[in-house]
């Protein structure tokens, strides 16, 4: 049974900083790229970073700067950074597998697994 579960997520003031954790199995996790996407109240779903097998990192211009994305191929784990949040970071956030990396509102997933939830507010 494929699994992703993400973790961490919490309330965090403008300007604060938060990191994400997603749990990975089920799947031949080095052949894959994972993703995070987030998707807010009455916004579409928005692919924000990517990390491919080999760790080749996309970003989309949205968090380009403040975000960052690392995993570890040997516990099956994907770390999110998030540094410098702003009221507009908040969103499920969600990990998901791909074969191929993309980002943006059009990205796509084989399989991703039920998010944390973020707030930035003061």
């Amino acid at each position: 049974e494929v699994q992703l579960q993400a973790f961490g997520g919490g309330l965090v003031q403008p300007g604060g900083s938060l990191r994400l954790s997603c749990a990975a199995s089920g799947f031949s996790f080095d052949d894959y790229a994972i993703d995070w996407f987030r998707q807010a109240p009455g916004k579409e779903r928005e692919g924000v970073l990517c990390i491919s097998g080999d760790g080749t990192t996309y970003y989309a211009d949205s968090v380009k700067g403040r975000f960052t994305i690392s995993r570890d191929n040997r516990k099956n784990m994907v770390y999110l950074r998030m540094n410098s949040l702003k009221p507009e970071d908040t969103a499920v956030y969600h990990c998901a597998a791909a074969l191929v990396c993309t980002v943006g509102v059009t990205a796509t997933y084989n399989y991703w697994g039920q998010g944390t939830l973020v707030t930035v507010s003061s």
